[in-house]
């Protein structure tokens, strides 16, 4: 199979499986993502969702082998806007997404992992901003994503360069959110996700909507979390732990 699926309580995790290909997307594995997200649009329980790869590659980008049996614009733009669609019901989904960047990520593979809300990665994990080198720019929204999360300078100077970077970089730059070490990797990720899903879907959904334009924006939503069971439940809890240890 492809693309490996593990549910947890309130979590899916997707480990693509397609190491022969370092993890490269393809046809099929387009289908399965599609049949995923069929799924995670239905599940109200879920709060987060993981993408991470097996072996040592994330994803390598497209499958070349494949994609290059295309020859013309029309087929490019089906396969292409096949893709933005699948990664834009990704940004859409209304729970925490997160791309466990296990291995080396090139091409279509930083594009992919863009979409994800948060993005953690093996300390040993390279970054290819390469399709240059095949005379091809980013063509599943890869030129947005990347100047949004870096800034466009950089962006245009890694795309025009064919830049090859280490976790550590992609850290400073912005690229993605943590780094961890090969041999808690897996541990730190498990930390991670606990962390992700103790707050409910309304929650997660308030903090992931883009219409809060300023501080007054907050000041009615803060006050209805505050008057919240689940609030007044912890915070009674926190301060009995409190009063206990004095």
């Amino acid at each position: 199979m492809p693309l490996q699926i593990t549910r947890e309580e309130y979590i899916i995790t997707a480990t693509i499986n397609r190491p022969k290909a370092r993890n490269a997307i393809n046809f099929e594995l387009m289908d399965r993502l599609e049949s995923l997200l069929d799924e995670l649009e239905r599940d109200d329980t879920i709060r987060l969702f993981i993408l991470t790869g097996s072996g040592k590659s994330f994803i390598s980008g497209g499958d070349l082998r494949e994609f290059h049996q295309i020859k013309d614009a029309e087929g490019a733009k089906t396969m292409t806007r096949r893709m933005l669609s699948v990664l834009g019901r990704i940004e859409a989904l209304p729970f925490w997404t997160l791309a466990a960047i296990n291995g080396h990520t090139y091409g279509g593979g930083w594009e992919m992992m863009l979409s994800f809300d948060f993005r953690v990665a093996l300390s040993e994990a390279r970054f290819g901003f390469t399709q240059g080198a095949f005379y091809l720019p980013p063509g599943w929204g890869g030129i947005t994503k990347l100047s949004r999360a870096v800034g466009r300078d950089l962006a245009l100077f890694l795309l025009a360069s064919q830049q090859v970077i280490g976790a550590d970089e992609a850290l400073r730059n912005g690229l993605i959110q943590d780094v961890y070490p090969a041999e808690t990797f897996q541990e730190r990720v498990d930390e991670l996700k606990q962390s992700l899903i103790r707050n409910d879907r309304t929650f997660i959904n308030y903090l992931k909507q883009e219409n809060i334009q300023s501080a007054e924006d907050e000041i009615e939503p803060f006050s209805k979390f505050w008057e919240s069971e689940q609030h007044l439940d912890r915070v009674d809890q926190f301060l009995n732990r409190s009063k206990d240890k004095s």
